[in-house]
């Protein structure tokens, strides 16, 4: 599992790096298949705009992707609603794929012991 942090309009630093691999590390602990997570951080040099912080994230896992945006008037702001953003994402996908396969798994265990009994 990887977790690569690019930036555009703005240099990355050691800390802000390891900030946003300690948040976005957390969602690991919830879901095993991910692959892997791509975070880009962009700075607007629009004095106009108040949140001029975006944190994406790409997260890619066996059985989809999530791709997530937030914005905040501080990158550290946008890191945060970002890593919550995705974490309950992840645990929903992870929800749905559980009820899916485990829904599955029924009727065809079912199906099949069926057929073996007629026969």
């Amino acid at each position: 599992m990887r977790i690569l942090v690019n930036g555009r309009n703005i240099e990355i630093t050691d800390a802000i790096k390891a900030y946003t691999k300690e948040k976005i590390g957390k969602v690991l602990t919830h879901y095993d298949q991910i692959q892997l997570i791509e975070v880009v951080l962009n700075v607007t040099k629009n004095p106009s705009v108040s949140e001029n912080h975006t944190a994406e994230v790409i997260c890619k896992m066996n059985s989809g992707s999530i791709k997530l945006a937030e914005k905040a008037e501080t990158m550290y702001a946008a890191i945060d609603l970002l890593a919550d953003k995705l974490l309950r994402q992840i645990e929903k996908h992870k929800s749905k794929n559980m009820k899916a396969s485990k829904n599955a798994s029924i009727r065809t265990t079912e199906t099949v012991e069926e057929e073996n009994e007629e026969k």
